[in-house]
């Protein structure tokens, strides 16, 4: 199996039940698998709650003991999330922007062209993680040099190489949100921090503590799923030598191509819910207070909804996968992620003729009954002019 090759890890459990089952730190979560029964439950806001009293549940592995703010407006439900959605919308919908982009692109071009006088490099942590840590500088309006502490912190902001969840690790990430934030108040900017303390939901001025909840889910929530989305986009070009070709000849088919590579590898395997109440999907009972996940991944390999899901067709024309989400939560850093993708596939296509792969190592989730390989824990290749 060649690297950029991602297998179904759903298949059988989809076509059969309908769902999957795994145990989250003795918190059992139900996996909704079908294409159509995620997005209806995700719609169903009312049933399946993404607030509740319990900070960091709904996120799998569970957060709850090493979180204890609210990421917003991630972890908060209508209507009170479209009070905080109206203001971070136009901020998160800059990288539309033609000075934003072409702030991007600058940022891209020099990792190309760094990587292009390398005879080896290490994709995730020498290419994925800075691009993504120079780009939040951009989404977040503060100095470029700041990214370099972000990239010392390594490609996981809760992960260590013996935790999935290490509470020191993200406490790093806690105190530096809470330093940042006390440095707004002292000397205002035009940073999201300052905008962020100076904005008002629903006429109350926001809490330092939610502005920390807006910063922890950027923080955390645009960092693994940029960092894969990159990651695995290279490993399919190396293992695909033509496709570059194919969008240098044809630009056009960049933002398909896009849509394409994030269905395909969904660099976010799924998120969870609470149920308000007992109900069923796909026949299955599902209890109150117990997490059903949306599995986006198992979602966007749907034989009913997509022909050929498990092949890469870059020009695909009818592509409604889930990857940002779906509904009332869909992810706020949509924008500013397609624009990272649409910018890295032209760069990429214009000065690179072929990627070659030397060596990987793939990064294997474990849930439950089922073993998905959402990316690389390395991945070392060589470009080629």
């Amino acid at each position: 199996m060649k690297a950029s090759e991602f297998p179904d890890a759903f298949k059988d459990a989809r076509q059969k039940e309908g769902v999957g089952k795994m145990n989250d730190q003795d918190d059992p979560v139900t996996m909704v698998l079908r294409h159509k029964e995620v997005r209806k439950c995700a719609h169903q806001w009312q049933a399946f709650q993404s607030g509740g009293d319990e900070v960091g549940r709904i996120v799998i592995p569970s957060e709850v003991k090493i979180r204890d703010t609210r990421q917003i407006p991630f972890e908060v439900d209508p209507p009170q999330h479209k009070s905080f959605r109206d203001i971070l919308d136009p901020w998160f919908k800059r990288p539309l922007n033609e000075e934003y982009s072409s702030k991007i692109t600058t940022i891209i071009e020099e990792i190309i062209d760094e990587s292009l006088k390398s005879n080896e490099v290490e994709v995730v942590a020498d290419f994925a993680l800075k691009l993504q840590s120079r780009a939040l500088t951009l989404l977040l309006n503060i100095p470029y040099s700041e990214a370099n502490l972000w990239i010392s912190w390594g490609t996981h902001v809760f992960r260590s190489d013996d935790s999935d969840l290490d509470a020191d690790k993200a406490n790093i990430l806690y105190d530096y949100i809470d330093k940042q934030i006390d440095l707004a108040i002292e000397t205002p900017s035009e940073s999201l921090y300052s905008v962020l303390l100076n904005s008002e939901v629903d006429g109350e001025k926001m809490t330092k503590e939610e502005v920390k909840g807006v910063l922890i889910l950027t923080f955390a929530g645009g960092r693994d799923t940029v960092i894969n989305a990159v990651t695995n986009s290279i490993a399919y070009f190396a293992g695909n030598p033509k496709a570059l070709a194919v969008l240098k000849e044809k630009p056009e088919m960049i933002n398909n191509a896009v849509e394409e590579l994030v269905r395909y590898f969904s660099p976010l395997t799924q998120m969870g819910r609470v149920a308000t109440k007992d109900t069923h999907v796909c026949e299955h009972a599902i209890k109150a207070d117990t997490r059903i996940s949306l599995n986006w991944a198992s979602a966007n390999r749907d034989e009913n909804v997509f022909e050929t899901p498990n092949e890469v067709v870059l020009d695909r024309k009818v592509n409604p996968h889930v990857s940002f989400g779906f509904g009332t939560h869909n992810c706020l850093g949509a924008t500013h992620a397609r624009q990272i993708l649409r910018i890295l596939l032209a760069k990429l296509s214009q000065k690179v003729t072929s990627i070659a792969t030397l060596d990987s190592k793939e990064n294997i989730e474990n849930l439950g009954e089922f073993n998905r390989k959402v990316g690389f824990d390395s991945l070392n290749v060589q470009f080629k002019k």
